[in-house]
This record gives structure tokens, C-alpha cells and sequence, in this order.
């Protein structure tokens, strides 16, 4: 799974980082997203999954590798 975010929708409310802290962290100035890993793992993408399903402003986006 290849994951991208897109920075300019997010709205900083931190759901990424409780369903998933190894691969999504926020910045400290305003909250919004930083990708850790834009590869994870196959044992942390069923958390990505319910991550990007969570966000509240379909900010990341999954993809097939």
C-alpha cells in the first residue's frame, strides 16, 4: 500500500496519529499531518485503513502498490 496525504485538507484533529502514531505524526506548529511512512509494513495497514477511513477531511489517500 502506498499512502499519500494531502496537507492543504487537513484540518489537524489528530485521528491519523491515535489510529496509527508509526506511520502519521503532526506538526507541533498547527497540527496538520506528517507521513512517517509512506510504505508501511504489511502488520500496520489495517490501522492505516481504519486511519484514512476516520479522517475527517479525506486527507490521505490509499493506493495498490
Amino acid at each position: 500500500m502506498r499512502i499519500t496525504i494531502d496537507q492543504d485538507a487537513c484540518i489537524g484533529s489528530g485521528q491519523c496519529v491515535l489510529g496509527s502514531p508509526e506511520v502519521f505524526d503532526q506538526r507541533d506548529a498547527d497540527g496538520i499531518v506528517v507521513l512517517l511512512q509512506d510504505n508501511p509494513e504489511p502488520g500496520l495497514q489495517k490501522d492505516v485503513r481504519e486511519a484514512a477511513r476516520i479522517c475527517p477531511a479525506r486527507a490521505i489517500t490509499l493506493t495498490p502498490p
